[in-house]
């Protein structure tokens, strides 16, 4: 009999993972696959502001945190964040009730890059809120039921107050 075998068992069936299911280079290519930009929880986001007539920018580079969606004018800014790299907690979507989900391989790695992750979102949050924006993060799990989201959009970028001043 074999360790892994004896491992499970101990564990009472617990799926061992010492290794990856997929060599390196495979695994390589698949991390370089995932989109930093246009992402579709972004793009459905972008869409739902756009068919509330509520004008936006992309690309915003120059603002803390490079926001994925922001207006100037009316200084408010949207982080559209993944579930799994930005360590959502209590997220419907990994399923996970305390914490957000660590894979079993490395998981010393992914710990330390999620809180890292977390405590930069944070800070970029905190300075972008000194220089006077509002702030919303909106977690890819959230777009499951879009209504909510949409219906929080509008209140959240003042689109009472950008009527009135017109």
């Amino acid at each position: 009999m074999d360790d892994r075998s004896s491992l499970a068992r101990k564990h009472r069936g617990a799926r061992v993972c010492s290794e990856d299911i997929v060599d390196a280079e495979t695994r390589s290519r698949m991390m370089r696959a995932v989109r930093q930009e246009d992402t579709r929880a972004e793009l459905r986001v972008r869409r739902a502001l756009y068919e509330l007539g509520i004008r936006y920018r992309v690309r915003n580079n120059d603002l803390p945190g490079s926001p994925d969606v922001a207006n100037r004018a009316h200084k408010w800014a949207i982080f559209v964040n993944g579930c799994f790299w930005h360590g959502h907690k209590n997220c419907t979507k990994t399923k996970s009730t305390s914490c957000s989900r660590v894979p079993r391989t490395r998981a010393d790695f992914w710990s330390s890059k999620f809180a890292a992750n977390r405590s930069r979102d944070a800070k970029r949050c905190r300075e972008l809120r000194r220089t006077g924006y509002k702030v919303l993060f909106i977690w890819e799990c959230e777009l499951v039921h879009s209504d909510a989201v949409t219906e929080r959009l509008p209140r959240f970028c003042d689109r009472k107050e950008e009527r009135k001043q017109r």
